[in-house]
């Protein structure tokens, strides 16, 4: 490889010290180091052995991504990375991340199995989302984890019809829908009662927010089934779609959400002595009381 990419957390104080020495760390081995421009301010003083870039120029000479932060920087710097097809390897500056895995002590061992093409990466499927109806321009939306709809704090319930290939599936009184990729079942759909999906799994779940129907339940259907949502009776709520948490807007009764399998994966590197159900373990605190006993 001849060059990375960095892109830290903006405001993430505590990665200057750790920028600085992993750009001395890569000159040393002949491999250039492109700094974001908001993670350039990290630094106490110039860059002398590196290029400070805009994040799409990063990604577009960068041959893989260094994010420094959480999950959620990483789902930022996804939108740069799963266009280029170029890996990504997350380090956590707080604690473990079930995307950032890579604790700051195991940085420099992920980097040389980088260089030298033998670190171990998973390919994370990604979803597409569209919007369309009365003044919306139709384009696309990539995510990682997931689409959210949910109602304004002072709004009423509200209720979205679902379609499933066409096929009608039900009208979800909730507070709000979550469609999630597996990766995204440890994010948001974890938090709201969902069930966690092992990220190989071709699949798509739904999982309606505080639905106001006993019998409502997640469904996880195949990742090529075309997921269609419309909001019913929808002037009466103010009612916001996200992306990954990126992105956002409100909805109307006549927009049309479309969400499908995306044609984009991302290349996403991993702790090379941790494995996922590790991260599960450890994240969720899993036998924490048999750990207890054993001590």
């Amino acid at each position: 490889m001849k060059a990375l990419g960095i892109v830290a957390r903006p405001g993430l104080a505590e990665a200057g010290s750790a920028l600085r020495d992993l750009v001395a760390w890569l000159s040393e081995r002949g491999v250039l180091a492109l700094i974001e421009e908001k993670t350039a301010q990290l630094l106490d003083r110039p860059c002398a052995k590196c290029e400070t870039l805009p994040g799409d120029q990063i990604a577009a000479r960068a041959d893989a991504l260094i994010v420094l932060g959480g999950d959620g920087t990483l789902l930022a710097a996804s939108q740069l990375a799963a266009p280029r097809d170029i890996p990504v390897l997350g380090v956590n500056f707080g604690s473990l991340g079930f995307l950032t895995d890579v604790a700051l002590a195991e940085l420099y061992p992920a980097l040389e199995s980088l260089l030298a093409g033998t670190h171990r990466f998973e390919s994370r499927r990604m979803l597409h989302a569209t919007v369309t109806g009365p003044g919306r321009d139709g384009s696309g939306h990539h995510v990682l984890n997931d689409v959210v709809i949910t109602k304004a704090a002072l709004s009423r319930i509200i209720q979205l019809d679902v379609w499933i290939d066409g096929l009608f599936v039900s009208a979800f009184r909730a507070d709000g829908l979550i469609i999630s990729s597996p990766t995204g079942s440890t994010a948001y759909n974890l938090a709201a009662g969902g069930p966690i999906l092992h990220p190989a799994l071709a699949a798509i779940l739904l999982t309606p927010i505080c639905p106001h129907m006993l019998t409502n339940r997640p469904l996880v259907v195949t990742d090529d089934a075309r997921i269609e949502v419309r909001l019913r009776d929808a002037a009466e709520s103010l009612v916001h779609i996200t992306f990954d948490g990126q992105l956002g807007f409100p909805l109307s009764g006549d927009d049309l959400v479309t969400v499908s399998r995306s044609p984009r994966v991302l290349k996403l590197a991993r702790a090379p002595a941790r494995d996922y159900y590790e991260v599960l373990r450890t994240k969720l605190k899993w036998g924490e009381q048999a750990a207890r006993r054993r001590s």
